[in-house]
């Protein structure tokens, strides 16, 4: 069974920090690019990072580089998000899901390449 139950999410202040965990069951987690989403209400879905199933590279939109950082150990089937200075903004329900490919180019930003989700975690941030 694909199962992947995310954690460490919560409140936090502005300029704080957070780690969130993305265990991974039910697939060859090494096998995939795995991706990470939020969704604040009002707000359109959104991915912020990617990572390739191997190597070190990385991918991020705009407003969440220099901040924000995902990693994953595949060792530990999971993947990681270090979420640095978050800003009341970054307050949504975040999201770590597999794509259907091994490597995140060109498309990682786009959400209907990802097949394995996990539940979801609230991040809320306060001034």
């Amino acid at each position: 069974q694909v199962q992947s139950v995310e954690s460490g999410g919560g409140s936090a202040q502005a300029g704080g920090s957070l780690r969130l965990s993305c265990p991974a069951s039910g697939y060859t987690f090494s096998n995939y690019c795995m991706g990470g989403f939020r969704e604040a209400p009002g707000k359109e879905f959104e991915w912020f990072s990617s990572t390739e199933s191997v190597g070190s590279a990385t991918y991020s939109t705009n407003s969440v580089k220099g901040r924000y950082t995902i990693s994953r150990d595949n060792a530990k089937n999971t993947l990681y998000l270090q979420l640095n200075s978050p800003k009341t903004e970054d307050t949504a329900v975040y999201r770590c899901a597999a794509s259907v490919f091994a490597s995140c180019l060109p498309y990682y930003s786009n959400y209907a390449l990802y097949k394995y989700w996990g539940q979801g975690t609230q991040v809320t941030v306060s001034s």
